[in-house]
């Protein structure tokens, strides 16, 4: 059996285009431009995509299961965040097809590809398998999940290394560099709207994450550490405090202290949750490069977005993915295994609906 055989492959060969992974509400009755129009909010989703192009199989491991695959993607915000822009005439959705392992667009893309990942390696060979070790300034493309699992089989000759490079670079431009000159190009849109008419924009990044990890036997049951746990419901982060205030030294908060105070408040509200620690600020993340990159593009146009009257935010939301899920997937995914869940569509709808009474309670209290 090859390593793909029980994996989810993407046929070789397949090219995404900026229409297969942009979606808003109606299409049929309203084109993108109309779309643009009427939102306020661009969604990225850069780890939604699980399958994995079945040009780079020949480099996986063997031991990778479906589980661990799946696990190591966002997988639950695709379907969440494609059924909230059915819903939502004010969004606009953009969403990555290729998983993190191809190279992650939440990190600023290498100038040598190659030497951040032949370093990522040396670190991970130095540690030995399964052991924790810190990938931080090389983990665009990692050779090891976040369970320290090897996800990898990397070459030892120079040949071998450079052949996989290449083949993930290659490989790349027809899916994730997709989602990333659409995500960009469609904030170029929304910008030269805003613009022109003032009001509005704002960039949001959506992911989860679990509050455990994987082990060898495929559950997903191994605590992370109290400073690494989400809250119950999403942590905000606009790279400031636990206020969303500036920290000392820091860049700008990405998105105004007081806006992102209320726009948890509003999910707070949208989701009906029963304790205000349910939805948290900048815990345990601050927010990585999507919106770290948006803030600074956001940052040199502030004398004219103010003369527009346009107010520019950047915001990320990370989920607790045991409340994306849902209680009966994740008491299965706590358990041995080699196989995903499967989505639930009415829990999907119902998270969907959430997001969208919280950013509508969002535009109530914020013009």
């Amino acid at each position: 059996m090859s390593t793909a055989a029980h994996l989810d492959v993407i046929p070789r060969g397949t090219v995404f285009t900026p229409e297969s992974i942009t979606h808003y509400a109606h299409p049929q009755e309203r084109s993108l431009e109309q779309a643009i129009s009427d939102a306020d909010v661009l969604v990225t989703t850069p780890h939604s995509g699980a399958a994995i192009p079945e040009e780079v199989t020949e480099f996986l491991s063997p031991s990778l299961t479906r589980r661990l695959q799946y696990d190591y993607s966002d997988v639950a915000t695709a379907a969440i965040v494609r059924r909230w822009a059915e819903i939502d005439p004010r969004i606009v959705a953009v969403i990555n097809p290729h998983p993190r392992l191809i190279r992650d667009p939440n990190r600023a893309k290498p100038a040598d590809v190659r030497a951040d990942l032949a370093e990522a390696i040396r670190r991970v060979r130095e540690a030995g398998p399964w052991q924790r070790v810190d990938l931080t300034g090389v983990d665009a493309v990692r050779p090891v999940t976040f369970s320290f699992f090897p996800i990898l089989e990397i070459p030892h000759s120079e040949a071998g290394l450079k052949r996989l490079v290449d083949t993930f670079a290659e490989t790349a431009e027809q899916g994730l560099g997709v989602y990333e000159r659409t995500r960009d190009d469609l904030t170029q849109r929304f910008l030269e709207q805003g613009l022109q008419r003032g009001g509005h924009f704002t960039r949001l990044s959506f992911h989860d994450t679990m509050n455990t990890t994987t082990t060898r036997d495929g559950a997903v049951n191994v605590e992370r550490k109290p400073e690494d746990r989400l809250p119950d419901v999403v942590a905000l982060s606009n790279r400031g405090d636990h206020r969303g205030e500036q920290r000392p030294g820091a860049e700008h908060p990405t998105m105004q202290p007081a806006a992102l105070r209320a726009l948890a408040e509003a999910h707070r509200s949208g989701f009906e949750v029963t304790h205000d620690d349910a939805v948290q600020l900048n815990q345990p993340y601050l927010g990585s490069q999507e919106i770290l990159a948006a803030g600074s593009q956001f940052d040199s146009m502030r004398d004219e977005a103010e003369a527009a009257n346009l107010t520019l935010a950047a915001v990320q939301a990370e989920f607790l993915r045991e409340f994306l899920l849902g209680a009966r997937a994740t008491i299965e995914l706590h358990e041995p295994g080699t196989e995903w869940i499967e989505e639930n569509d009415r829990h999907i709808d119902t998270i969907a609906h959430a997001c969208k009474r919280s950013w509508d309670a969002f535009r109530t209290v914020n013009g």
